[in-house]
């Protein structure tokens, strides 16, 4: 074996995706993602990797004390993009998400969670743009028997990772990727479709955008000109065709 190191090697490792939330006097922020490991059984012990440049890793790092939402498979992208492609510092993501208080003080997101899970830092490791926090569990609760969204069935299905996080895949091999996996879709629609070259959404005119008022049949390039991306925000310039 040579020394080359092809990063796609990394890509099938198994993730979940997560929200993860922490406080500090009396402000809250939450965020996405997808390195969260139990290390131990007993104690329970679980450890997180987030980005040292995020609003919650500044809260986690101040407070010692974070939530974890383990998020069910059918989450709606919209609800991904909102903790996973926005920042903190713009807007309050929690604002009209069920949650709840937690016995930290952290709010615990239960809306499209299957359980969720609170933890004390005890022990944190420099690793680069990352800070990996290790941490006690100290409370818990199953909230539906619903399926995990994992990492894998999000890339195939929903989108891609923000530039924070710790599994980024580049442009170049996003843009490989998805070549591979649309070569069997060629002809299916007379209409292309527009790939969000921020979070991974796909504009698909036979589907169009309800939500935004936007009906199925309207090509990419009817749709109006303040149009936005539904995940994340980007406008219609972020857009290019898919491959």
């Amino acid at each position: 074996m040579d020394n080359e190191l092809d990063t796609r090697s990394l890509w099938s490792c198994s993730y979940g995706i997560y929200v993860v939330t922490s406080c500090f006097e009396g402000k809250a922020n939450g965020q996405i993602a997808n390195t969260v490991i139990q290390v131990t059984s007993e104690p329970p012990r679980v450890a997180v990797a987030i980005n040292k440049d995020n609003v919650t890793h500044e809260f986690i790092a101040r407070s010692g004390v974070f939530a974890v939402s383990v998020l069910e498979e059918s989450t709606p992208m919209p609800f991904i993009g909102r903790f996973g492609f926005k920042s903190g510092r713009d807007f309050d993501k929690l604002e009209g998400v069920l949650s709840t208080e937690g016995v930290t003080g952290c709010p615990c997101v239960t809306e499209n969670a299957v359980s969720i899970f609170e933890a004390r830092v005890f022990e944190h490791v420099d690793a680069g743009t990352h800070t990996v926090f290790v941490a006690d569990v100290v409370s818990g609760k199953v909230l539906s028997d619903g399926k995990p969204l994992t990492y894998a069935a999000y890339h195939a299905n929903k989108g891609k990772a923000p530039k924070n996080a710790p599994t980024y895949r580049a442009p170049e091999q996003q843009k490989a990727s998805s070549a591979e996996k649309t070569k069997s879709k060629k002809g299916e629609s007379s209409m292309k479709k527009y790939v969000c070259s921020v979070c991974g959404y796909v504009y698909d005119p036979e589907e169009g955008d309800p939500e935004s008022g936007v009906a199925p049949g309207t090509a990419f390039e009817g749709l109006p000109d303040d149009w936005v991306c539904p995940v994340c925000g980007a406008g219609k310039d972020e857009f290019s065709p898919e491959e």
